[in-house]
């Protein structure tokens, strides 16, 4: 028998002053088996980094044909389609035909060799662009996520600040590349 997946929900508070945008959110999230809570927390970030309308999560590890996140427009069309973690560069460049915009929210202890192994082909890619999370606040973040929680998140200059209540996270993403 299959394992199931575990339920989060989560209210996520964005307050991004670097895109004037300021919104709460009800996210709920099923959390693969297979999927590590570093990943977890690295979706609810995406979101706030990317927040948007029609922006959604998709089913995630369990289908290969869907990224972790995309907008649709409202004829339908892929907006943006946003990939977690170190994909290969021949998942980016057949999302570069079907979206708009394309981006990568790489993280990991491998994310640096990811990127040094893979950089030449994906800056090939127009429309793609790849932040980089660092993985000790990826960790530190992901012990702010429970399965019921509140967290806020700041965004200011390029900064992120995850704030559950009484643990806060400051996270420095790094642009390797932006179209």
């Amino acid at each position: 028998m299959a394992l199931k997946p575990t339920i989060y929900k989560v209210q996520l508070n964005l307050a991004d002053s670097d895109r004037h945008h300021y919104e709460d959110f009800s996210l709920t999230l099923a959390r693969h088996p297979s999927e590590t809570l570093e990943r977890l927390a690295s979706r609810v970030l995406a979101f706030g980094l990317y927040a948007a309308p029609n922006l959604a999560f998709t089913k995630g590890l369990s289908t290969t044909d869907e990224p972790d996140l995309w907008q649709h427009s409202d004829c339908g069309d892929i907006e943006h389609w946003i990939e977690l973690g170190q994909p290969e560069p021949a998942r980016l460049r057949k999302a570069s035909g079907v979206a708009r915009r394309v981006s990568v929210v790489s993280y990991g202890k491998s994310s640096n060799t990811w990127w040094k192994q893979n950089c030449a082909d994906i800056t090939g890619l127009s429309r793609v662009s790849v932040l980089q999370l660092p993985w000790a606040d990826v960790q530190a973040a992901a012990a702010l996520v429970e399965r019921n929680c509140s967290l806020s998140l700041a965004i200011a200059g390029g900064v992120l600040y995850l704030d559950n209540g009484s643990a806060q996270v400051t996270l420095e993403p790094r642009a390797l590349q932006t179209p």
